[in-house]
């Protein structure tokens, strides 16, 4: 089961304003992606579930943060359906992301209070998610349903709901500013964060300085009010 509240999580992605995500065959790949995150400051990571026997890569490297990336809540994304929720929840996930509205989702994760965050490409979608409980909505993704301009347009008639795009983030200043600027809570960042180069030649590093530098960047040019 999760290590924290469903709202301990929201709150630590609005406070920190950043999801990693990322997924590898390979558990330590994974570990040392995690490793360098945490070090740079990230305290919420997705891994995303994109490929064969991947809630068992999970299962691995949930127990290896659990001693080695104190405060690192970790859960699983691309979940579509309850059953692989259901496969993740059970080995400790702390919160599930779905690139898609699925009340099925929405119910097994509030049976167990864990944080749900439901891909939607429209207002309906979202209005929809949160009547389900969704307490953060998934913009995704996020530049083909309209980029922070749709953000901004959500926000006008629904202040209340708090978004978060993945799809067409990266974590340079103009980018994010975009973003925030319109009024996300958080972003959702995959391989413009973590790079194909930074996994190839295991510079883990660099990771830790680009994801220190993006966290810098967020508190830099977040609104005051966010």
């Amino acid at each position: 089961m999760s290590s924290y509240k469903r709202i301990q999580v929201a709150m630590a992605m609005q406070e920190t304003g950043l999801v990693p995500l990322f997924y590898n065959h390979d558990g330590e790949i994974c570990k040392n992606v995690i490793s360098a995150c945490h070090a740079g400051g990230a305290r919420v990571f997705e891994f995303t579930n994109r490929g064969d026997f991947a809630h068992e890569v999970f299962s691995e490297v949930k127990k290896w943060a659990a001693d080695n990336c104190p405060g690192m809540m970790i859960g699983a994304g691309s979940v579509a359906d309850a059953p692989t929720a259901a496969i993740f929840m059970q080995m400790g996930a702390d919160f599930i992301v779905s690139p898609v509205l699925n009340p099925e989702v929405a119910r097994i994760c509030n049976r167990r209070k864990v944080l749900w965050i439901p891909g939607c490409g429209t207002l309906t979608e979202i209005s929809q998610a949160e009547e389900l409980g969704a307490e953060i909505v998934k913009i995704f993704p996020g530049n083909a349903v309209g980029g922070p301009s749709f953000v901004k347009a959500v926000k006008g008639p629904c202040p209340w709901t708090t978004i978060m795009p993945t799809g067409g983030v990266d974590p340079s200043e103009e980018n994010l500013k975009k973003w925030f600027d319109a009024g996300v809570a958080c972003v959702g960042m995959g391989s413009a964060l973590i790079t194909e180069k930074i996994v190839k030649a295991g510079d883990w590093d660099s990771l830790t300085t680009t994801v220190n530098n993006t966290l810098d960047t967020i508190k830099k040019i977040r609104p005051a009010a966010s």
